[in-house]
């Protein structure tokens, strides 16, 4: 069996990018209008951490990008170009900026789920960075018309809604272990917070605190507990068959071949949004991002969130115009407090048991993106009928 072929133009209603809203920071703020920007958008994933907000005026001034339900997010510009999603109803109202496009196909034709499952195919994503790359310019970049000119299978309906279901099975599996993820990390920054910010720690009623410190306890920079390191790997590196994590300034990471690094690390992304992680293994990282390996492994929580706690503070203070960026110097400035070691041991078990089931679930969404990743292009190729 095989299927017609359509110019996406010809089954689309909108096809076209936002713009960054105009009056600079005093537009952005905590509850408003969704912003989608790039690092947002991850293939078959929308990751909601930096999600940024603007306000309604500035919002109207963009309402020709506005996000609908079921419209396709795909990235075209950057380290993330071709990277591809559906918008969550929970972020409407939403805008996005000039870096990701809107796709919005008539459903009558064409299912936007089967789309978005196309487009992060093997196929497309190899066929997308090959017209993005290499191009002469200093940016990977996408454009509408080329877009408009991708040629997409067009199966019957009923065929497209099949496929899409048998495809999301995975993705609702995904997104629960995502969910608990999230649960779990709330649970250990309120955990940190309630031990090292508000001092609320075994035994803080008997503890005497002078100039904010408890007895028996430092407060240091971090540089004091672990070396301030980089990534020396440019994005173009990644590759989709890779075998180690490559951190890069994106919310996720991608794939690469070989690994710099092979420790427990704490990793902040030096630009953008300024996401922080936390990985015990071998992994890359990109010339952008800080790596933090402790000198002593029992630091490694109190650095984890000691650095997540000040992630507000860093991106207010970090400078660059267009590009905001973090310098070696600003993180010197992090301060860790390095409690008294019976306070050490009971915060470290208490963060080990997350931790582990953290890394657990991540374990369980590798083993379902496989599994749905392998049966992706077997169901859009006819290998597998449905």
């Amino acid at each position: 069996m095989s299927w017609d072929n359509v110019r996406l133009g010809d089954v689309c209603s909108k096809i076209g990018s936002g713009a960054t809203p105009k009056g600079g920071a005093t537009v952005y703020i905590d509850n408003g209008i969704s912003l989608i920007r790039s690092q947002n958008v991850y293939n078959l994933e929308f990751t909601y951490d930096g999600l940024a907000h603007i306000t309604e005026e500035a919002a109207k001034k963009l309402n020709g990008v506005t996000v609908l339900k079921y419209d396709v997010l795909l990235n075209i510009t950057g380290d993330s170009v071709a990277r591809t999603c559906i918008v969550p109803e929970s972020v409407l109202p939403a805008r996005v900026n000039q870096h990701v496009a809107i796709v919005r196909p008539n459903q009558e034709e064409l299912n936007p789920l089967f789309l978005n499952y196309y487009l992060a195919s093997p196929y497309m994503q190899s066929f997308m960075l090959g017209l993005a790359v290499g191009k002469g310019a200093s940016r990977n970049a996408m454009t509408k018309d080329m877009i408009a000119n991708f040629e997409v299978p067009c199966p019957p309906i009923d065929i497209q809604e099949s496929i899409v279901s048998i495809l999301s099975a995975y993705d609702k599996l995904i997104e629960n272990n995502q969910k608990q993820i999230r649960l779990l990390e709330e649970a250990a920054q309120r955990l940190y917070k309630e031990w090292f910010v508000d001092l609320h720690f075994p035994g803080y009623e008997d503890t005497s605190i002078v100039d904010g410190v408890p007895e028996g306890w430092e407060k240091v920079g971090l540089a004091t507990i672990a070396p301030i390191a980089t990534g020396k790997k440019d994005a173009n590196f990644g590759t989709l068959d890779g075998k180690y994590l490559f951190f890069t300034c994106a919310q996720e990471p991608i794939k690469a071949p070989s690994y710099s690094f092979d420790c427990d690390a704490v990793i902040l992304a030096g630009n953008g949004d300024f996401n922080v992680k936390l990985y015990r293994g071998q992994f890359e990282a990109y010339q952008r991002t800080y790596v933090f390996s402790p000198y002593d492994k029992d630091h490694l929580y109190l650095l984890y969130h000691a650095v997540r706690e000040s992630m507000r503070q860093l991106f207010q203070a970090a400078r660059g115009s267009t590009i905001k960026f973090l310098t070696k110097h600003m993180l010197e400035d992090i301060s860790v407090y390095i409690p008294e070691d019976s306070v050490l041991q009971a915060y470290n078990a208490n963060c080990e048991v997350i931790q582990k089931k953290i890394e657990c679930l991540k374990k369980q969404i590798i083993c379902s993106q496989e599994a749905r990743d392998r049966l992706l292009p077997k169901l859009m190729s006819c290998e597998i009928e449905v």
